[in-house]
């Protein structure tokens, strides 16, 4: 017998979560790729300190959802794993696509592009593959592709922000030290470290001072 995996085509649906109204006096708005394990309308709680009239938030869903152990009643996303990393990265950068496109953002308003945990590596690389001209891309505790290099992000005129806890669990300091090391191959004089006192969470007061 003969195992064969073959690829298709086909037409998908998914959702994405919005906070706040864009309107004539918002000034920011906010790309947001959660970590995994969230839900994006869920993710969206750790903006709610934004002032509602300055800032409009996007927070798209990641597509493979999963019962969270140990009970199994809560459900979560993820983004990508190991397998088919490159199909599925496609389809995440269509999905991206899309949502850009019905959301028609204009020119006047500031984009920030952030990514926590693993939301990083979909943000970075839709970034990379599209041109994405961010005012800031936040870096916030999570991988920067190992792929990317200094050429994917030459086009970039903004300013990059690295953020992570001094106690995350998920990191230790040779882990610290090749993300900061990638971090600045990236980007050079364009980026701006912060480190915080605290584990593997969303640092709102880092996402506060971001905006004022």
């Amino acid at each position: 017998m003969t195992n064969i995996e073959k690829e298709l085509t086909y037409k998908t649906h998914n959702t994405y979560s919005t906070l706040n109204s864009l309107k004539s006096t918002t000034e920011n708005v906010w790309f947001v790729c959660h970590g995994m394990g969230y839900l994006s309308r869920y993710f969206l709680k750790y903006f709610q300190v934004l002032d509602a009239d300055k800032n409009y938030i996007i927070a798209p869903q990641a597509p493979s959802k999963y019962y969270l152990s140990p009970k199994f009643k809560h459900v979560g996303a993820c983004w990508l794993t190991k397998e088919n990393t490159v199909l599925e990265t496609e389809n995440i950068m269509a999905y991206f696509d899309a949502i850009f496109e019905a959301e028609s953002i204009p020119h006047d308003k500031k984009l920030i592009v952030l990514g926590y945990s693993q939301g990083v590596s979909v943000a970075m690389r839709y970034m990379a593959k599209r041109n994405i001209q961010a005012e800031v891309l936040v870096i916030h505790s999570g991988g920067i592709p190992n792929e990317l290099t200094k050429a994917d992000f030459r086009y970039f005129e903004g300013k990059a922000k690295l953020i992570y806890g001094t106690d995350d669990e998920y990191l230790n300091a040779t882990r610290i030290k090749n993300e900061t090391e990638k971090a600045e191959k990236l980007f050079g004089n364009k980026l701006e470290i912060n480190a915080f006192e605290g584990k593997h969470e969303v640092n709102v007061e880092l996402i506060k001072k971001l905006v004022y």
